[in-house]
């Protein structure tokens, strides 16, 4: 059973920073893509940012190309979201996810963390 627990969400003021961290169970991290969605109260879930089983591409929301950052280590079977320049709309739960394979070109994503709050306040 595959276990993704986040953290490092809370609130910061509009052009702060946040680091979110995703740590998985198991031992296969590395032979999967990685991935962080958020979603915002009385909105749909929506992709922020991916990262292949390497690390060797990622692929962002236009939203937020730029200012986000996603990593992974996979010797700590952990995957990061970097968030700067936050701004209120980036306010939501976000939530890291394992692809169902190496690449994240499928869009498939089988298992999901529980989230972590991020408020951005004006």
């Amino acid at each position: 059973q595959v276990q993704l627990v986040e953290s490092g969400g809370g609130l910061v003021q509009a052009g702060g920073s946040l680091r979110l961290s995703c740590a998985a169970s198991g031992r296969t991290f590395s032979s999967y893509a990685m991935g962080w969605f958020r979603q915002a109260p009385g909105k749909e879930r929506e992709f922020v940012a991916a990262i292949t089983w390497s690390g060797s591409s990622t692929s962002y929301a236009d939203s937020v190309k730029g200012r986000f950052t996603i990593s992974r280590d996979n010797a700590k079977n952990t995957v990061y979201l970097q968030m700067n320049s936050l701004k209120p709309e980036d306010t939501a739960v976000y939530y890291c996810a394992r692809g169902s394979g190496p690449s994240y070109s499928s869009g498939r994503f089988a298992y999901w963390g529980q989230g972590t709050q991020v408020t951005v306040s004006s």
